[in-house]
């Protein structure tokens, strides 16, 4: 399951409702993971809201109802960001991820870490950083494998990996892996149309049948 391709799709504006479906999903442990607190549903809502895609970077991944299984957020911050060990200058990008529970296990959020690299390098992102808590291992986990050197500060930690230059076979994997999911999308998208459509048809002829079988009695 490692190395099997995973559709992964840039969300948009339009995709707000679906994301705080997503996010409300979360359990309790889930949020206090995810947020650093168990945010409440009103404080989810406020952070779906005030996301700016015009800014920042929302990836998604669908299952085939469409329903997103998965989210990245990679913020991007062009202030200089200084720690004990991390006070060089350039562009930073923030990671944040969740994955519904009954999808976990199946690398989804090493693919959207992967993914999220990628994306940030082709945008000339020099350092990207995780703030997570520490008891947060598969987060930490993630960021360390990919070569992250981690800072523990108490209850939390910051993951940073500093990324390679971009050049023309990161910017080809990008624009090959977004069309890959653009497809894919759309193929669930009309696939989850002829099931409504046939669902529709299915209990239009049981009303018909129903309807005929009480005349004849």
């Amino acid at each position: 399951m490692r190395f099997r391709w995973v559709p992964i799709r840039s969300l948009s504006e339009r995709h707000r409702p679906r994301l705080l479906a997503h996010l409300l999903a979360l359990d309790d442990a889930d949020r206090y993971f995810r947020f650093g607190h168990p945010a409440s549903d009103e404080q989810i809502a406020r952070y779906v809201e005030g996301i700016d895609f015009r800014h920042d970077e929302i990836f998604g991944i669908f299952n085939r109802r469409l329903e997103l299984i998965a989210i990245a957020h990679l913020a991007y911050h062009d202030t200089d960001v200084e720690t004990e060990s991390e006070a060089d200058s350039g562009r930073l990008a923030e990671f944040g991820v969740s994955v519904l529970k009954r999808y976990r296990g199946r690398g989804f959020g090493s693919r959207l870490f992967e993914h999220s690299v990628l994306h940030a390098r082709n945008r000339g992102v020099e350092r990207l950083m995780v703030h997570a808590l520490t008891e947060n291992t598969p987060m930490l986990h993630i960021a360390r494998s990919a070569g992250a050197v981690v800072e523990r500060a108490g209850g939390e930690s910051d993951a940073w990996l500093k990324l390679s230059p971009d050049d023309v076979g990161s910017h080809i994997d990008e624009l090959l892996t977004e069309h890959a999911a653009e497809l894919d999308y759309q193929l669930k998208r009309h696939g989850r149309r002829i099931v409504d459509l046939v669902g529709s048809i299915t209990e239009a002829s049981a009303h018909i049948h129903r309807s005929r079988k009480g005349d004849t009695e």
